[in-house]
C-alpha cells in the first residue's frame, strides 16, 4: 500500500485550512442561546439542509463499510444505501408534524403527541443507541481510514481524530456542523466519484468486471431460504431501519429543523435524497472493483473493510489521492460532528432542561458542550466489545440498528397515522421494545455457550433481518392492543399532530410550501431507485 506523498499533504492541508476558515468564521458569528447553538437560529437554506443530510449520513462507516460489503459478497446491503425515497418520506409526511410543533427534538415531539414517559425514554434510549452505532462504528472506521492514509497506529489515529473533530464542534455548535457538512459533502462526492471512474477504466469496464465477479456477484435479491439476506426480510427489516433512521432520529431530523421554514426543509430533503442516490455509485462499487483487482492478484488487503483505502492508495496518482483522503477524513469528520451536536442537544434540552427548567440560555450551551466530550470518551471504550459483534463493520451497523428501530418506529408511524394510539400505549411499546431490543444483542453475543434445542439459542441465533421484521409486527400489535384496552386521548392533545386532527388552516398552509417542480423531481427519485433495484439483479 502506497503512502501520501509531498503533493497528497498540499491537498489535505489546504482542506484543513478552508475548514478551519469555515469554523472560525462561524464561531464569530453564533450567539450563545441555545436556538443558535443546537438549531444554527432556525435560518438554514435547502441547499445547505439537504449537503448536510448527506454528510451526516455518510461517514467513514459508510465508505469504509459499504465499500467492505461490495469486497466481502454482501452486496444485498446496498438495499440500505438507495433509501433516497424514505428521505422523501421525511419532507413530504414527518417534517411538517415536527415543525407545526415547534420542537428542538424527537423526544419533545413525543411528549407533545404522547406524554413526558415518551420522552424520557427516547431521550435514554438515543444516546445510549448513539453510542452503540454511530460513536463508536465512526471512530473504529475513522481509525482504520487514518492509519492505513497515514501509517499510524489505530488508536493515535482514531483519537486524533476525534479531539480535532470534538473542538470545533463543542466551540462552533450546530451553524459550524452544517457549513462544513456543507464543504465536506462536496470534497467526498468529487474525491470517491474520480476512484470509481479511474477503478472502472483500470478493471476494463463495467462488464469486464461483471466477467471478474460473475454476474451471480452482483444480485442483491437473494431467495427467501436465504441463510444470511432472505429477501423480504431484507425488504421489510431495511424499510422499518430508514424509516426510524431518516424520519424519527435526531441526528437526521436536526438538519431539516434547522431550515427557516417548512418549504425549505422539504426541499433539503429533496436534494438530500438525490444525493442519497450517489453512495451505491461512489462506495459500493470501488469494493467490487477492489475485489475484482484481488481475483487478478493485482491487489492484496487482509479484510474488506481495507478495500476502499487499499485501493485509493494503489490506484490513484499523486495530487487526487490527497484528495480522496481529504473526503474520507471529511466523511468522518462530518459523521462525528453530527452525532456530537445530536447527542449533547438530547442531554441538554430533554434530560437536563427538564430537570431543571429555570437554566439560563448561556449555561444550558455550556451543559451541551461538556455532554459532548463525555459521549466521546464512552464511544472509545466501547471499540473493542464492538468488534465482537460482526466481521463486517457496515453490517454490524445495520444489524444494531435492526434491534433499535423498530419500537420507535411503529410508536412514531402510528403515532401520527391513528389518533387512538395513545401515550400508555407508547409508552408500553417502547419499554419492552427496547428490554427484546437489548436482550437480543446479549443473546448474540453469548449465543455459543448456549444450549441449541433451547428457545434463547433461536431468539439470539435468527438471522437479523427476519428477526426485526417479526420484531415489529410484535411492536405494532402491542401498541394496539395497550391502546385499545385504554382511555383515548383528547382531541386538545392530538390538535395539528396526527393526520385526522390537523386544522384547515393548517392545511392550505401546507399545500402552499411545495409545487410541481417539488413532485416532479421527487417522483425522478422514486423512479431511479426502482431502476437501481431492477438493475442489480444479478444478470
Amino acid at each position: 500500500m502506497k503512502t501520501l506523498d509531498t503533493f497528497d499533504w498540499i491537498t489535505i492541508s489546504i482542506y484543513f485550512l478552508v475548514l478551519l476558515g469555515i469554523a472560525l468564521w462561524v464561531i464569530r458569528k453564533k450567539e450563545n442561546n441555545t436556538e443558535d447553538y443546537f438549531l444554527a437560529g432556525r435560518n438554514v437554506g435547502w441547499f445547505v439542509v439537504g449537503a448536510s443530510i448527506f454528510a451526516s449520513n455518510i461517514g467513514s462507516e459508510h465508505v469504509v463499510g459499504l465499500a467492505g460489503a461490495g469486497a466481502g459478497n454482501r452486496l444485498p446491503m446496498l438495499i440500505y444505501e438507495i433509501q433516497a425515497w424514505v428521505v422523501l418520506i421525511l419532507g413530504w409526511v414527518f417534517l411538517p408534524f415536527y415543525a407545526r410543533a415547534g420542537v428542538f427534538t424527537m423526544p419533545e415531539f413525543l411528549e407533545k403527541r404522547f406524554d413526558a414517559r415518551a420522552r424520557w425514554i427516547l431521550s435514554v434510549f438515543s444516546i445510549v443507541a448513539y453510542v452503540l452505532t454511530k460513536i463508536s462504528v465512526t471512530i473504529y472506521a475513522g481509525g482504520v481510514v487514518v492509519s492505513a492514509l497515514l501509517g499510524i497506529d489505530f488508536w493515535t489515529g482514531a483519537i486524533a481524530t476525534v479531539v480535532l473533530t470534538g473542538v470545533y464542534t463543542v466551540l462552533g455548535g450546530m451553524r459550524a456542523v452544517v457549513y462544513t457538512e456543507t464543504l465536506q459533502a462536496i470534497i467526498l462526492v468529487i474525491g470517491a466519484a474520480a476512484l470509481t471512474i479511474i477503478g472502472l477504466d483500470h478493471v476494463g469496464g463495467w462488464e469486464s468486471m461483471k466477467q471478474t465477479v460473475t454476474p451471480e456477484y452482483l444480485n442483491m435479491w437473494r431467495s427467501a431460504s436465504d441463510p444470511d439476506f432472505p429477501w423480504p426480510s431484507l425488504l421489510i427489516a431495511s424499510t422499518i431501519t430508514g424509516i426510524w433512521y431518516w424520519c424519527t432520529d435526531q441526528y437526521i431530523v436536526q438538519r431539516a429543523l434547522t431550515a427557516k421554514n417548512i418549504k425549505e426543509g422539504r426541499r433539503g430533503t429533496i436534494f438530500g435524497a438525490l444525493l442519497k442516490l450517489l453512495p451505491v455509485f461512489l462506495f459500493l462499487i470501488p469494493g467490487v472493483i477492489a475485489l475484482t483487482l484481488k481475483m487478478r492478484g493485482e491487489l492484496e488487503w487482509d479484510s474488506p473493510d481495507q478495500a476502499f483505502p487499499v485501493l485509493m492508495s494503489n490506484l490513484l496518482p499523486s495530487g487526487l489521492r490527497g484528495l480522496v483522503a481529504a473526503g474520507l477524513l471529511a466523511a468522518l469528520m462530518s459523521s462525528l460532528a453530527s452525532v456530537f451536536n445530536s447527542c449533547s442537544t438530547l442531554f441538554t434540552v430533554d434530560i437536563y432542561k427538564k430537570l431543571r427548567p429555570n437554566t439560563p440560555e448561556k449555561k444550558l450551551v455550556r451543559t451541551g458542550q461538556i455532554a459532548t466530550v463525555i459521549v466521546v470518551f464512552i464511544g472509545i471504550i466501547w471499540i473493542p466489545i464492538m468488534a465482537n459483534i460482526s466481521g463486517v463493520l457496515y453490517e454490524y451497523l445495520q444489524s444494531v440498528q435492526s434491534y433499535i428501530a423498530p419500537p420507535i418506529t411503529a410508536v412514531f408511524l402510528l403515532g401520527i397515522f391513528h389518533k387512538r394510539i395513545n401515550a400508555q400505549g407508547a409508552f408500553v411499546t417502547m419499554v419492552v421494545g427496547f428490554i427484546v431490543g437489548a436482550l437480543r444483542i446479549v443473546l448474540e453475543l453469548v449465543k455459543d455457550s448456549l444450549d441449541p434445542g433451547s428457545f434463547w439459542f433461536l431468539l439470539g441465533d435468527m438471522n437479523f433481518l427476519s428477526f426485526a421484521a417479526w420484531f415489529f409486527l410484535f411492536c405494532i400489535i402491542l401498541i394496539l392492543v395497550v391502546s385499545y384496552a385504554t382511555a383515548p386521548p383528547s382531541d386538545e392533545k392530538l390538535k395539528n399532530l396526527t393526520y385526522a386532527t390537523i386544522s384547515e388552516e393548517e392545511r392550505k398552509e401546507n399545500k402552499s410550501s411545495y409545487n410541481w417542480k417539488d413532485i416532479a423531481i421527487s417522483l425522478v427519485i422514486i423512479a431511479i431507485v426502482v431502476y437501481v433495484m431492477i438493475w442489480f439483479n444479478g444478470k
